[in-house]
């Protein structure tokens, strides 16, 4: 995982800027623990070898402690404190910590953020983690939704991905986390080097059956540094083009249309606007967040900072009582306007077409005639993609922005 460059963050961890109180709030929790890496992973993760000393539970303490230190931090910094409308427990895989450990941390978001009344709580899992007991018992603690990792049905698939669950542990997963009173989704990934059209429709077939509430399927990066781009790098394995991937795609948006799901981002389908993750959706849609944890990022109000990686440097750093920020970058009204654009062009409410200059406004027409854009949405004052634009996403987002 590559950071982008910035400038380096004050130790006192202060925020150059203010935020408007009605701006909703977020919360991420980076927990960066595997059991192994997968071979296409190029996440801020550790597995127990590389860790140099931090455990689970001294973890845990230093996620409790820069969670409290960022209230003095809001407030020195003329920022609102505001109730938490979703929380999400990412990683790595946050479903290896002991239940109890997750709700001291919600409770410490709770003391320090509060949350709001039917806040989304969201917990990735591995599904080798997940047991009935253990998806009752992190309900109890307030999760209220569960991301679960399937990646794929195809014992050939799988192995090449290097991930080393059951698949059969998957519709367990499912069934505990549904059974727990929680919302459920998979996630998929297509495109692994070597990947048949037949192999990524079972994969489909296998997700569709668990008739969970969300599935997001990811086009799959050979990311540098892996070992899967090892393997290609190598020649063992031959990746897989851009006219196929377009292929897996469509694959994807016919076989969960048909099934009941609609899409409402690129990568993203649910089955009602109420079972849209509605923490991705606070990204896209450009909200405050403060990501705790080694890596994770935050963003108040245009500014933005990344803490530093390793979880042995993160505790140094919160032992110490500064700020874990490695870098920050406060961006510019140039660079808010791109994102925006970028952010909100991939989800299905689109983007209000007021938000664009003229001369971006212009360029509308042609990417409608073009089968990009569609004609309806910008008959109703927005910019929506078409399929064939979710395809080309970036390209579109290049050709409507000015120079």
């Amino acid at each position: 995982m590559q950071f982008p460059d910035g400038e380096t963050a004050p130790l006192d961890g202060l925020i150059p800027t203010t935020s408007d109180s009605a701006t909703p709030f977020s919360v991420y929790l980076h927990i960066p623990f595997c059991t192994v890496r997968c071979g296409y992973c190029d996440f801020n993760t550790y597995t127990a070898s590389e860790l140099r000393g931090v455990t689970r539970q001294s973890f845990v303490d230093d996620l409790i402690t820069e969670i409290h230190w960022s209230r003095s931090v809001l407030e020195s910094s003329g920022v609102p404190i505001r109730p938490a409308s979703t929380v999400f427990f990412g990683g790595g895989t946050p479903s290896l910590l002991d239940p109890s450990d997750i709700g001291r941390i919600l409770r410490a978001v709770v003391d320090v953020h509060g949350i709001e009344d039917g806040a989304e709580v969201s917990l990735e899992a591995n599904p080798d983690t997940l047991t009935r007991d253990g998806a009752a018992a992190l309900v109890a603690h307030g999760i209220t939704r569960f991301s679960i990792g399937m990646q794929s049905a195809v014992p050939r698939v799988f192995s090449l991905l290097d991930r080393t669950h059951n698949p059969d542990a998957v519709a367990d997963a499912v069934d505990a986390a549904r059974f727990a009173g929680a919302r459920v989704s998979v996630d998929v990934i297509y495109g692994t080097p070597g990947e048949t059209r037949e192999e990524w429709a079972e994969t489909l077939r296998a997700a569709i059956a668990l008739d969970t509430d969300h599935v997001s399927a990811y086009s799959l990066i050979v990311e540098p540094g892996t070992a899967l781009e090892r393997r290609v790098r190598r020649g063992e394995l031959d990746p897989i083009d851009d006219d196929t991937h377009a292929d897996f795609y469509d694959m994807t948006d016919d076989a969960l249309t048909q099934a009941g799901y609609e899409w409402y981002e690129v990568s993203n389908w649910s089955t009602s606007p109420e079972t849209r993750s509605r923490h991705n959706l606070a990204y896209w849609t450009g909200v405050d967040w403060w990501g705790y944890g080694p890596g994770a990022h935050s963003h108040i109000d245009g500014t933005r900072w990344w803490n530093v990686k390793h979880p042995a440097a993160y505790a140094e750093r919160v032992t110490a009582g500064v700020s874990p920020a490695l870098e920050r970058e406060v961006l510019s009204a140039e660079s808010r306007h791109t994102e925006r654009v970028m952010l909100e062009s991939r989800i299905r409410q689109g983007l209000a077409l007021e938000a664009l200059t003229p001369s971006e406004r212009a360029r509308v027409g042609r990417l409608v005639e073009d089968g990009l854009i569609d004609p309806a949405a910008v008959e109703s004052g927005r910019l929506v993609l078409t399929r064939r634009g979710r395809l080309l996403a970036d390209a579109v987002v290049r050709d409507v922005l000015d120079d």
